[in-house]
């Protein structure tokens, strides 16, 4: 329970303390020796604590409810159960607490048509209730950049470029990725290996240099990547001539002749 001692000196009140810290006065009373309170505690204000007109047991009682959580049975039963004073001495302190304004008692129909009381412990008389939190409400992800898209997307290239992302967790277990990012960033690892980069040359450029506290959105790193640093084509190589025919030799006259087509004698045999 946190109170504040509305006689001690004021930077005695103020002192964020660690330890123990003891408050003296000149001529006998009491001593406090505080330590601040860091779980576990319950803030009372002085208007309960020091009221004029409650019994103790009256604001003995609204502390130890107003320190119960939410839902928790503070029936005269349950009370009784918990203290020694009894349940009659209990009914007549949550009485003082009604007639004040510490303590309110309202009936509702449950959905299922009985009849409970509810109890509601107000910490503060007369104050307006403060709102509970609202829910923080989730930032929708941000869309991963895009990705180059090789000119001829074959299915056994897209699988390649699928099965190289899959395995970089096998170099950087933080490189896991989703099978909507690896859907993503596929088509990316493909336009690389159709431009002629070597499986270990695209790994290699996709996990260097990655920052040592970790990366927070691989899949985004890997899309900057893939776009900033695509190579270019390779350079355009004239395709080779086609051979010669074969030589064959001609079943009419033995001569040697060329020919694609299996024939067994020359043109001018044919002819």
């Amino acid at each position: 329970m946190g109170t504040q001692n509305p006689s001690a000196p004021s930077r005695a009140q103020s002192a964020a303390a660690t330890h123990p810290t003891r408050t003296r006065h000149h001529g006998g009373g009491v001593i406090h020796e505080n330590t601040r309170h860091t779980t576990r505690f319950t803030v009372i204000g002085n208007h309960l604590a020091q009221h004029r007109e409650l019994s103790l047991l009256a604001i003995g009682l609204a502390c130890h409810i107003q320190s119960l959580p939410s839902s928790a049975p503070v029936d005269i039963k349950t009370l009784a159960a918990r203290f020694p004073e009894g349940p009659t001495r209990i009914a007549a302190a949550l009485r003082e607490l009604e007639t004040h304004g510490y303590l309110r008692r309202e009936r509702t129909r449950t959905p299922a048509g009985r009849i409970v009381t509810r109890t509601i412990s107000c910490n503060q008389p007369g104050a307006t209730p403060t709102p509970p939190p609202a829910p923080r409400k989730r930032k929708p992800r941000k869309p991963l950049p895009p990705v180059p898209r090789p000119a001829y997307p074959a299915p056994a290239l897209l699988q390649q470029a699928t099965d190289l992302l899959a395995g970089l967790r096998d170099t950087n277990p933080g490189l896991l990725l989703s099978a909507c990012d690896t859907s993503h960033l596929a088509p990316g690892v493909a336009a690389w290996l159709e431009r002629e980069v070597s499986p270990t040359a695209v790994r290699h450029a996709l996990t260097s240099d990655l920052p040592p506290e970790g990366v927070r959105r691989p899949a985004a790193l890997l899309a900057h990547r893939l776009t900033t640093h695509l190579p270019p084509p390779p350079p355009f190589r004239a395709p080779a001539p086609a051979p010669p025919p074969p030589l064959r030799n001609c079943d009419g006259c033995d001569r040697a002749f060329r020919s694609r087509e299996p024939d067994t004698r020359c043109g001018d045999c044919r002819a």
